[in-house]
C-alpha cells in the first residue's frame, strides 16, 4: 500500500462549515461570468508529479466485505450559465470512480449524470429520469436553488442525497437524507472573523456586500457577530445590490475614510473584480479578504490577475497543495479534462469516496454487504444510519477526519489560500 501523505490543513478552535452556490439565485452574475470565463479557457498543461502516482485515496479502506453493483447519479448543470461547476463534478465523479472500480475487487459502481442547466424544474426532470434508471444514491445537485427542488422529492421516495457543492441552509434542513459535503453559507462569517483575529490580518475591517443576495448577507450578519464576539473592530459596512454591482467607489471611499486595512467581501468574484479594479485606480491597498465565491476570479474573462495579487480567501481545496493525493488528483484532472480542478470537482471527488467509504463501513461492520439490486429506500437507511454515526470519519482532498451531523451538514477545518503570481497558494 503506498503511503498517502495527508494534506495540511489549519486548525481553527472551533468546527466551521462553508461553501460557494448559496443563494436563491446562485447569482446571476457569477453564472453570467462563469460561461465567459468557461468558454474563454486555455488548455492546462498536465502537472509533474514526483514520485510514484496514487492509484485511490488510500485513507479509504477497500472493504472485500462490500460486493455488487452502486448505481450513483449526478445532477448538475453541464450546459448554459453554470456549466462549469456541475461539468467539474461530473468530471471529478468519474475520476473517483474509475479509482475504485480498479480497486474495489467485486464491488463496482455504474455512473449516470443528467443535466439540469442550474434549473429548478429541469432538476427535478433529471431526478426522475435517473429514478427511471433504478438510482440507488445521487452526488448532487450541484447548486443550490435545484437542490430545493430536489431533495424533497428524494426524501419522500428516500433516496439518499450527498451534495458537493449546494450549501443553501435549507439544502438539508428538514430532510434526513440529504447531507452536504461542502461548508454551509452563514458558517463562512464564523470561520472568516476568526481567521482574520487569530492572524492578525487587520486592526480596522471594512465589509462591502449584496445586500439583496442571501449568500453574501448570510456570511455578512454572521461575520459582524463573531466580530463582536471576539472584538475585531469594523469601522465601515456599505452594500450593493445586483443592480448597483458597477461601481464601489462610494464603498471603497468610506472604507479608507475610516481608517480599514482589510475589506472583507463575502461576494461572487464578478464584483469582486471590480472593487479591485477600482481600489487600484485609486491608490488604496488594503488587504481583501474573501470568502469560495471569489473562487474562479483568476480565470475571469478580461480580468488582469495581477490586481488580485495578495488577496486571501478561505476554500476548502487549494490545487497546488503538495500531498500525495492532491497532486495526482489535479494532474489526473488535467490530464483528462485540460483544465485545473476546482474545489466542486475537489468536493465531488470526496463525495464518491464518501459514499464507497460508509458502504464500506457498514458491510464491515454487519456481517457483509451486496448492494446488487437492492432498493434505493433500503440503500437509503444504511448510508443516513452511517452518515449520523460519530465513529464514521473520511478523509479526503478537502478535509481531514471529515464528519457530519444528525442535521447533514459537514465538519471539517477550512482551509486558506493567497493569491500570489496568479495562482492560488495554499497557506
Amino acid at each position: 500500500m503506498k503511503k498517502r501523505v495527508l494534506a495540511t490543513v489549519l486548525a481553527l478552535a472551533m468546527a466551521f462549515s462553508f461553501t460557494a452556490c448559496g443563494s436563491s439565485s446562485d447569482s446571476a452574475a457569477k453564472s453570467e461570468a462563469t460561461a465567459e470565463s468557461a468558454a474563454a479557457e486555455e488548455e492546462a498543461a498536465p502537472a509533474e508529479v514526483e514520485g510514484e502516482t496514487v492509484e485511490y485515496n488510500e485513507a479509504v479502506t477497500i472493504s472485500e466485505n462490500l460486493k455488487g453493483t452502486l448505481k450513483l447519479g449526478m445532477i448538475g448543470p453541464l450546459t448554459g450559465a453554470a456549466a462549469l461547476y456541475g461539468t467539474a463534478v461530473a468530471n471529478a465523479g468519474q475520476i473517483a470512480v474509475d479509482e475504485l472500480n480498479a480497486v474495489a475487487g467485486d464491488f463496482q459502481i455504474e455512473y449516470q449524470t443528467q443535466d439540469d442547466e442550474h434549473d429548478a424544474e429541469k432538476s427535478v426532470n433529471a431526478y426522475n429520469t435517473l429514478k427511471d434508471w433504478d438510482v440507488q444514491a445521487i452526488v448532487g445537485t450541484v447548486t443550490t436553488t435545484p437542490c430545493i427542488a430536489v431533495s424533497p422529492e428524494a426524501n419522500n421516495d428516500r433516496v439518499f442525497m450527498l451534495t458537493p457543492s449546494a450549501s443553501g441552509s435549507d439544502v438539508p434542513k428538514g430532510k434526513d437524507q440529504t447531507f452536504q459535503l461542502c461548508f454551509s453559507d452563514p458558517n463562512q462569517g464564523l470561520a472568516s472573523a476568526q481567521y482574520i483575529k487569530d492572524n492578525n490580518l487587520a486592526t480596522k475591517v471594512a465589509i462591502i456586500y449584496n445586500n439583496s443576495d442571501a449568500y453574501s448577507t448570510g456570511i455578512y450578519q454572521t461575520f459582524v457577530d463573531k466580530a463582536a464576539e471576539i472584538g475585531l473592530e469594523v469601522v465601515s459596512t456599505t452594500t450593493f445590490t445586483d443592480d448597483t454591482a458597477n461601481d464601489f467607489s462610494v464603498q471603497l471611499a468610506d472604507a479608507q475614510k475610516n481608517g480599514a486595512d482589510l475589506v472583507f467581501l463575502p461576494i461572487y468574484y464578478t464584483p469582486a473584480s471590480l472593487i479591485l479594479k477600482q481600489a487600484d485606480s485609486t491608490g488604496y491597498a488594503p488587504t481583501f479578504f474573501g470568502v469560495d465565491g471569489m473562487d474562479g476570479i483568476l480565470s475571469l474573462e478580461g480580468f488582469d490577475t495581477k490586481l488580485a495579487e495578495g488577496v486571501l480567501l478561505l476554500t476548502p481545496f487549494a490545487a497546488d497543495a503538495q500531498d500525495d493525493l492532491t497532486k495526482s488528483f489535479v494532474a489526473k484532472y488535467q490530464a483528462g479534462y485540460k483544465d485545473v480542478p476546482n474545489q466542486f470537482a475537489a468536493d465531488a471527488y470526496d463525495c464518491v469516496y464518501a459514499i464507497y467509504a460508509a458502504l464500506g463501513y457498514y458491510a464491515d461492520n454487519n456481517g457483509g454487504l451486496d448492494v446488487t439490486g437492492m432498493s434505493h429506500e433500503e440503500l437509503c437507511e444504511i448510508l443516513v444510519s452511517v452518515f449520523t454515526d460519530t465513529n464514521f470519519t473520511v478523509d479526503g482532498l478537502t478535509g481531514e477526519g471529515m464528519t457530519w451531523t444528525t442535521g447533514g451538514e459537514v465538519n471539517k477545518a477550512p482551509k486558506a489560500v493567497k493569491i500570489e503570481n496568479g495562482v492560488y497558494v495554499g497557506l
